[in-house]
């Protein structure tokens, strides 16, 4: 007995499944691509590269595998760690002054009574997060300029003479951890505000009817709703400021001397100045190393499920 042939309606919805399930593929195609261009093809040839003598003056050297030699020399080299401890220097400078100022910004905002304020501050909030690296440091150097920089109008009110904040070490250094500041504070403000925002009413008011100290009720009520946001922050931060460049390098070059030259920096002038791609790589590659286990570190000891 032969088997019958599947009637014209019966292929036609075989064919609109099979167009259904291919759909959505179609649509994550260009997500999928763009990602594999800028992100996985890059870090997969910069993974290469370390293992290789990659400097772009000895081409015709041509490029031999030279195995750990790259990370050993990285691992050996003071201007890596010189630049690692700039790096950690400027997270640990502003990100307790972020967290602070922006869960005060948050609590503020959190309190009952602001209407249609809140939503005037919360759109306030985004603006300098729309402005690009690029631009902040461009805005630095209008600020700190020594000449007609407002920071040195608000010191000379205050009692001090004009300041040479990006010709000196520790003025250049204030000076991208002010602008950081004031570009990411916002950011930490919106994340708390989110958190708090998840805290159920009831359980915020019979917390108020229990005690009235504002720590107590912080401590026992909303930090538990918080600490998912602020692990985000402290991952985002964290990676944000260890591949820290376009203010850094538009602001001060890394400059003067090696105060600010964050470890982006001295990939790019070990890449891109003294063309040692091979070095550079390894740079990178260790620096990726450190944000993922930095990561991880976050999400063991901070971060916790909410009931």
């Amino acid at each position: 007995m032969s088997k019958p042939q599947p009637t014209s309606r019966q292929r036609a919805g075989r064919a609109r499944l099979e167009h259904a399930r291919w759909t959505p593929l179609l649509f994550l195609a260009p997500a999928v691509l763009t990602l594999l261009a800028v992100g996985i093809y890059p870090t997969l040839f910069a993974l290469v590269t370390s293992f290789r003598q990659y400097n772009l003056v000895r081409v015709r050297d041509g490029f031999p595998f030279v195995g750990v030699e790259n990370y050993a020399n990285v691992l050996m080299d003071g201007s890596f760690w010189n630049a690692l401890g700039v790096s950690g220097r400027f997270f640990l400078t502003v990100m307790p002054v972020q967290l602070a100022l922006g869960l005060g910004i948050a609590l503020l905002l959190h309190r009952p009574g602001w209407g249609f304020m809140r939503a005037v501050a919360r759109v306030s909030l985004v603006v300098p997060l729309a402005t690009t690296y690029a631009v902040v440091g461009l805005l630095g150097r209008l600020v700190f300029n020594r000449e007609f920089g407002v920071a040195n109008q608000f010191a000379g009110w205050l009692g001090f003479g004009p300041l040479d904040w990006l010709g000196s070490p520790s003025g250049s250094f204030a000076a991208i951890a002010i602008m950081d500041i004031w570009q990411w504070t916002p950011f930490c403000a919106l994340i708390f505000l989110s958190g708090l925002s998840m805290v159920p009413v009831e359980v915020e008011e019979a917390a108020r009817l229990e005690t009235t100290h504002p720590l107590a009720i912080l401590r026992y009520v909303q930090l538990p709703y918080l600490l998912p946001g602020l692990t985000a922050m402290l991952i985002l931060r964290s990676a944000d400021v260890l591949k820290l460049f376009d203010m850094v390098f538009t602001m001060t070059r890394g400059g003067p001397g090696t105060a600010t030259e964050v470890i982006s920096i001295l990939v790019q002038r070990t890449g891109f100045r003294v063309f040692d791609m091979g070095t550079a790589s390894a740079q990178a590659i260790l620096l990726l190393i450190l944000t993922v286990v930095l990561s991880r570190l976050y999400i063991r000891f901070l971060y916790r499920e909410i009931a």
